[in-house]
């Protein structure tokens, strides 16, 4: 499935440990992902810091192509505000996003529902903009800048929402019309495969992709 091209950082080339712009690869591999769901977490981590490396060494460059779909679980309030901070981090430093998405996982407790519920959204903002800063380092003011929600003119209450709000709702309407509710949701060649869990080793990962790839 194709991805606007103000969002082509979201891609992630077998054979590049950079995000990708070129054109579409032989095979995709959707990620349908929320950072502060912890089986998004595993399946994360084992694709970005294992299977990646393993494809690379097994496969011509491009064979696979990986492509982060951000999914916002609202039953987690902060799970909205660590969406916006990762697509704030894409806008500023296209080539950090999937650096900045392996942070968030590796930091995704300190955004559960227990971390941040004596905290304001604001609040929230500030933590995960400094981790942005600190981790992958990206001006944490510009972050700030692009999710802060400005204050009413006139006093009165509207949902203005931020900088980052209409590239959200991209997210949020491809996954619903794609019906993907669970995460994580992993589709190959555009075919959701719910036998893929976020438990599934390497192996088992490579086995998967070997099938693909000689059906090519």
């Amino acid at each position: 499935m194709s991805i606007q091209p103000r969002f082509l950082a979201h891609k992630l080339a077998s054979s590049s440990s950079v995000s990708s712009t070129a054109s579409s690869s032989p095979h995709v591999v959707d990620l349908y992902l929320d950072y502060v769901c912890p089986y998004s977490g595993r399946l994360f981590g084992t694709v970005y810091n294992s299977l990646l490396k393993e494809l690379e060494k097994q496969y011509p460059p491009g064979a696979f192509t990986f492509v982060f779909r951000q999914v916002v679980q609202p039953w987690h309030p902060s799970s909205t505000l660590v969406h916006e901070v990762a697509l704030a981090v894409e806008k500023l430093a296209p080539g950090k996003f999937w650096e900045f998405s392996n942070v968030l996982f590796k930091h995704s407790t300190e955004y559960y529902d227990t971390a941040v519920y004596y905290e304001n959204r604001a609040q929230t903002y500030e933590r995960l903009a400094n981790l942005a800063s600190e981790s992958v380092g990206v001006n944490k003011d510009e972050v700030l800048k692009l999710v802060t929600v400005p204050p009413s003119e006139d006093g009165a209450g509207h949902n203005i929402g931020n900088d980052i709000t209409v590239d959200l709702k991209l997210f949020v309407r491809q996954h619903r019309q794609n019906s993907v509710h669970v995460t994580p949701t992993v589709a190959v060649d555009g075919i959701i495969n719910n036998d893929i869990s976020s438990g599934w080793s390497v192996e088992q990962w490579l086995a998967l992709l070997q099938g693909v790839y000689e059906k090519n």
